[in-house]
């Protein structure tokens, strides 16, 4: 079955760049001021998936487990880095975010692995690794951007609550619940129209691989709930972290940048 699946080759890949053409055009047509950016960013993706796709293939033939560990590490460093800088302005953003995405993937990831949910081959470990390390990613930067807005603008609520007694843990509690429930939010919409909107990512590689699309949705219900698990874990440790750094060892709400 595999053998009828129709891969574009690299002079079909060159021809899909006449989509990027006329995006950028239609961007300086519209006086977006985003034409460069967009063209750069399309530069950009297409080496940046030459020379990972060039990793991987020695990846895959002569690293096995460890080095699949390995560069699943790296993603969560690299996403910690992303979405820190979603929560610009709290001390330790990054940090924050890279215990989150850490939390969050290492345990989805490794009770997929220690259950036998998905095989240990690194073929199987990266690319799920990828998903999950991406979702928990977004979350956080989610979680962290909304983290200190409600700094910000409910200080004086912030501070009155505090003034009543309350420790910085139950002072800051109903904004930690509006960070996580609006950092959930994307993956709970995603989940209930999955199949009926769109089909998702590794439901639709398996299906052009030539899987069952029986089997291929079983794929997809296990990629599923595990991104709600990676979602939720990473934005609430990524929160309760942050929200250590908000506060002095007076319990006091410390002053954020603008």
């Amino acid at each position: 079955m595999t053998q009828e699946l129709s891969v574009p080759n690299w002079t079909g890949v060159g021809a899909s760049l006449i989509l990027v053409a006329l995006a950028a055009v239609i961007a300086y047509r519209q006086h977006l001021h985003l034409t460069r950016e967009l063209l750069i960013a399309a530069a950009r993706a297409g080496v940046q998936l030459i020379a990972v796709g060039a990793i991987l293939l020695i990846l895959f033939r002569h690293t096995g487990l460890p080095g699949a560990l390995g560069w699943v590490v790296l993603m969560v460093i690299i996403a910690g880095f992303v979405a820190g800088r979603r929560g610009a302005g709290l001390p330790h953003a990054q940090l924050s975010a890279t215990i989150g995405v850490a939390f969050g993937s290492s345990i989805t990831l490794g009770a997929l692995i220690l259950l036998g949910v998905i095989s240990t081959h690194a073929r199987v470990v990266v690319p799920v690794g990828g998903m999950i390390v991406s979702s928990a990613m977004q979350s956080t930067g989610i979680a962290l951007r909304r983290l200190v807005e409600d700094a910000r603008t409910a200080r004086d609520s912030i501070e009155a609550r505090l003034a009543l007694g309350l420790s910085s843990h139950q002072s800051f509690l109903p904004f930690r619940r509006s960070a996580l429930r609006t950092a959930l939010i994307p993956a709970i919409d995603s989940t209930k129209v999955v199949g009926l909107i769109s089909l998702p990512g590794a439901m639709t590689g398996l299906i052009l691989a030539g899987v069952d699309p029986l089997t291929a949705i079983r794929y997809q219900i296990v990629v599923m709930y595990m991104l709600l698990a990676a979602t939720t874990l990473a934005a609430l440790a990524s929160a309760r972290a942050a929200e250590r750094t908000l506060f002095d060892s007076a319990q006091r709400l410390i002053p954020l940048p603008e």
